[in-house]
């Protein structure tokens, strides 16, 4: 894959999003959702978060991109050149930090509105447009098993406030019923394999799932190096990724995910009370 036409590129910039079907073939990511399963430590690392109804959503978050699998799909070539072509600027692409989104049968809990950059911005990263996330499907995204919705468009209104909702945080719920007027709600619907690009400050959110399919997904989230964060104590953020080829997923010796770095819930500075999200309104009907 070489990267992005001028028309995605386009796109993304306008919309704020770039969906890209079959971005991991049908036996990567069959390789990457065995793992995702089998991995003892990515069961042991994963954190509960629950919704504003109580409804819990596992997820697992390290940073470092390492020699095992998901590492394998965060410095392939494919990924690190897409990523590249849609990142403001022509700074090394760096990974933040990847997460293994858990959304369990009848128990998987919402997320509610938010925008990444609400969550990054207490990490103190300057420029959002040098900052994406990268959704790859490892089961069947849809309405019935909460796929992610968008706000096309909604990149463009900036930062807005954040407070908590439940044990996360979410957009202040007066920007979004004005971002609902006034642009077009779109479900992201994905099959396996197929990858979402999208920027930092994309309104997004997901519906529980109710369902009796699980919907399970990776996230991978890159920064450019220029892209300075003044309250992050790890330090991949900083580091040009080292890339390997597409091949590596299928063809190299994968390692454990035991050799990397979790996030712990208590040390993510996006779920610390600053003062300022009691003044903002988040919905509460769940």
């Amino acid at each position: 894959m070489n990267s992005f036409t001028k028309q995605q590129i386009q796109d993304y910039n306008r919309d704020g999003y770039l969906l890209v079907p079959e971005f991991c073939s049908r036996k990567e990511t069959d390789t990457l959702y065995r793992v995702a399963i089998e991995d003892e430590a990515m069961r042991t690392n994963a954190m509960d978060l629950n919704d504003q109804s109580g409804k819990k959503t596992r997820l697992s978050l390290w940073f470092k991109p390492g020699n095992d699998v998901f590492g394998y799909l965060t410095r392939s070539r494919k990924m690190v050149q897409s990523v590249a072509a849609l990142l403001d600027g022509d700074s090394p692409v760096c990974h933040f930090h990847s997460k293994l989104m858990q959304k369990e049968p009848k128990v998987g809990g919402a997320w509610e509105w938010h925008q990444d950059y609400g969550y990054w911005y207490k990490n103190q990263f300057m420029f959002p447009d040098q900052l994406l996330s990268v959704m790859v499907a490892l089961t069947p995204a849809t309405k019935e098993n909460g796929c992610l919705q968008v706000i096309k468009g909604s990149h463009k209104l900036g930062r807005v406030n954040h407070g908590f909702a439940g044990e996360q945080v979410g957009a202040d719920q007066v920007m979004v019923d004005n971002a609902l007027k006034t642009m077009e709600l779109v479900y992201c619907e994905l099959q396996p394999g197929d990858a979402l690009f999208f920027h930092s400050n994309l309104l997004h959110r997901s519906a529980a799932n109710l369902s009796d399919k699980p919907r399970w997904s990776i996230i991978s989230c890159f920064n450019s190096q220029s892209n300075l964060a003044y309250n992050e104590t790890s330090t991949a953020w900083k580091e040009p990724i080292e890339q390997v080829p597409d091949e590596a997923i299928l063809e190299w010796e994968a390692a454990s995910l035991s050799e990397a770095v979790f996030l712990k819930k208590e040390n993510d500075p996006a779920l610390k009370n600053t003062g300022w999200e009691a003044d903002v309104q988040v919905r509460k009907d769940g």
